[in-house]
């Protein structure tokens, strides 16, 4: 039965939708940490 379900060309649309927009908003919040002003990193003082 979840195959059938899956096998639907606007589920599948929606799963992968779903599932960059995590990859991205992933990247996104790493991207936050690097440069300067980014999260503290533990050998900044050195």
């Amino acid at each position: 039965m979840f195959k059938r379900f899956l096998s639907k060309p606007w589920v599948t649309f929606i799963v992968r939708t779903l599932a960059y927009f995590l990859i991205i908003l992933a990247l996104i919040y790493l991207y936050g940490y690097s440069g300067v002003t980014g999260g503290h990193f533990i050998y900044n003082e050195f």
